[in-house]
């Protein structure tokens, strides 16, 4: 393994475009896969849970909510899937919808978990609808 290897680890998205430029040089085709980032910071992902805790003060909707962005985003931020450019917490697809919760949307776990509830409020009812269809079809 070279030195420019491990370096690339610490950069998720050059990590992912380096492992698609070694797969098509070798002849491999690559399918699309869950966004994949670095692993959150224990404080910024507690922080981000802390924060939607206190948005989502029902339980079972806090507990669905958790759910979908653990297999989202791990409470990652940053999180982007390499393949179709869903970005944040809630995998946001364009991730430029989420402007419409506020101006700070690529940085801000707040941001993000606001719009990432009234998404799931709107098209499932509720977050808890929104996990039920997570499950039923691995996406929402």
């Amino acid at each position: 393994m070279s030195v420019s290897f491990i370096r690339r680890i610490a950069s998720p998205k050059k990590t992912l475009t380096a492992v698609a430029v070694a797969a098509a040089t070798a002849g491999m085709a690559l399918t699309a896969a869950p966004a994949q980032a670095a692993a959150p910071t224990v404080s910024s992902a507690s922080e981000a849970k802390a924060i939607a805790h206190k948005m989502i003060p029902d339980a079972a909707q806090f507990n669905a909510f958790s759910k979908i962005v653990e297999h989202e985003s791990g409470w990652d931020v940053d999180a982007t899937n390499a393949s179709s450019g869903a970005y944040g917490l809630v995998q946001a697809l364009p991730a430029s919808k989420m402007a419409s919760a506020g101006s700070d949307w690529k940085t801000n776990p707040e941001t993000q978990i606001k719009w990432g509830l009234d998404y799931m409020n709107s098209r499932y009812g509720s977050p808890a609808g929104a996990w039920a269809f997570w499950q039923a079809n691995g996406w929402y």
